[in-house]
């Protein structure tokens, strides 16, 4: 065992019962969980309006407070940001993790109290390192310096004295000191706003330091780790950090960059370890690296509900982790202490374990694309379609679109295959017009845009006449009740689309 990894696991043993506590006891503790809530939940307007008290059952909880997404308490939200008290969590709340995904507005703004940023975010990442040290007693992925890509923040602009950004920024902007002397880069680059100048200052900072291990979005990382490869002259990562053996990762999927990632760093002692972690909460971690599930964390001031994804029009159908059952899709439902109170984050998981609680990520309660942390839904797609059609006098029959994945050093990019019952005037003007009003109505699209940092303009296929009839038909799929996906988050569909219309 490292030095670095005895001091971790001596320092975290404490930590690591409290872990194994929980694994066999997961109902007790989230009760205990439910039972810390409601104490803080009594005393907000939110639980008033609802007739809410401190010592009311689960039971009462689930029949008296709905479950919402964010569109529901966006107007308690404001108030918050405008310094108001009391609204959804006690006292007035500082920060607020800017984050894209609803359907009216560009950006959602999730509450980040002391609470939740201390016992759920800090937490997740000391339990992430107590863990990894402790399974993997020979890795050196402590015993130099961890990058870290983090995002930036400023002054919310309705006022009120609170801050917004990405949830990176918060938590760098607040991480204890002796979290900042094991980071890199400086406080002062990881919060530098333009992603290319931030890049940059990296390389020229970091180049010359000893990283041992990086946290991170896949995505964001690999421009990153390339751009490092261009700035050191070098064919691998290995030449500039040769004890690199970390990747603590998180955000979208890892399995499209997997092998990417292999041939930046060509080690087999390098270790890939995912987190389920958002704006809204620290939720669970991989602790055996051999298998693809997370432990599901079960004492972050959170507390689970799970509804099955065949009945998310009758949420009364919820249930708690005492009832959750193997091999069904639930979409998840969370309170935590960040004020959010039975909200369905959108994610959709699976059980693989019921002793300990494991789980998967298998997608989102509606479609999306999110290889690349810009997470567009349908009501993105549906306005940025209708934009470049007013602007091109086009009529659309059919689309549906999916990510390009970034190879070797290439960026990522959409593809969109659209066929239309009245073309574009411009198809070149169509394919900008749908880029612009994405990026107008998704920040974290634009973000990914902006200089073509991550993402690539969008390509346009334009269809055959009948590709999408063939399609349906081959598939099985003619008739009323069945629909042309318009987004997904892999190639299956637009590889076969390509393909009969190549025909």
């Amino acid at each position: 065992m490292s030095l670095i990894n005895s001091i971790l696991t001596t320092l975290y043993s404490k930590r690591l019962k409290a872990i194994e506590h929980f694994r066999r006891f997961p109902w007790e503790v989230q009760a205990e969980q439910f039972r810390l809530l409601m104490s803080y939940g009594a005393q907000t307007d939110y639980f008033r309006h609802y007739d809410m008290h401190a010592y009311d059952s689960v039971e009462t909880y689930q029949r008296r407070i709905p479950v919402v997404n964010y569109d529901d308490i966006q107007a308690e939200i404001e108030r918050m940001r405008r310094g108001e008290e009391n609204i959804l969590w006690p006292g007035k709340v500082g920060w607020f993790a800017k984050s894209s995904g609803t359907t009216g507005d560009r950006s959602k703004y999730i509450p980040v109290t002391d609470e939740i940023l201390h016992q759920c975010h800090f937490q997740g990442g000391r339990d992430t390192m107590a863990l990894f040290a402790y399974y993997h007693p020979r890795s050196k992925a402590f015993s130099g310096k961890t990058l870290t890509l983090g995002g930036s923040h400023r002054l919310d602009p309705l006022g009120g004295g609170v801050q917004s950004g990405d949830l990176s920024a918060i938590l760098i902007h607040n991480a204890p000191g002796w979290v900042n002397r094991l980071r890199e880069p400086s406080t002062h680059i990881a919060l530098i706003p333009d992603f290319e100048r931030k890049v940059d200052a990296i390389c020229w900072r970091c180049s010359k330091q000893r990283v041992t291990a990086f946290v991170g979005v896949p995505s964001w990382n690999l421009v990153l780790m390339n751009r490092m490869l261009e700035y050191t002259g070098t064919d691998n990562l290995l030449e500039v950090w040769p004890d690199l053996s970390l990747f603590i990762h998180g955000g979208v999927s890892f399995a499209p960059y997997r092998e990417q990632y292999r041939r930046l760093i060509p080690s087999s002692q390098m270790k890939y370890m995912e987190t389920y972690n958002a704006s809204e909460g620290f939720f669970a971690l991989q602790d055996n690296l051999s298998t693809s599930d997370m432990l599901l964390m079960l004492d972050y001031g959170v507390f689970y509900e799970f509804l099955p994804v065949g009945e998310l029009d009758r949420p009364e159908k919820a249930v708690t982790l005492a009832d959750v059952e193997l091999g069904v899709n639930y979409a998840m439902i969370i309170s935590t202490s960040g004020g959010l109170w039975r909200y369905m984050i959108g994610d959709t998981v699976e059980f693989t374990s019921l002793a300990p609680h494991k789980i998967r990520i298998t997608g989102r309660t509606k479609s999306y694309i999110n290889a690349f942390g810009e997470e567009i839904v349908i009501d993105n797609a549906e306005r940025a379609v209708s934009a470049a059609c007013a602007a091109t006098g086009a009529r659309v029959l059919e689309y549906t679109a999916a990510p390009i994945f970034m190879e070797g050093r290439a960026k990522g990019a959409h593809q969109w295959f659209v066929e239309f019952s009245a073309p574009p005037s411009d198809v070149m003007l169509f394919a900008e017009t749908l880029d612009r009003t994405l990026q107008e109505v998704n920040s974290d699209y634009a973000a990914k845009r902006f200089k073509n940092t991550t993402l690539m303009p969008p390509q346009l296929v334009v269809a055959r006449k009948g590709a999408f009839y063939r399609w349906m038909d081959e598939r099985k799929k003619l008739g009323g009740q069945n629909k042309v996906p318009r987004l997904a988050n892999d190639r299956k569909y637009m590889e076969q689309l390509l393909k009969i219309n190549a025909l």
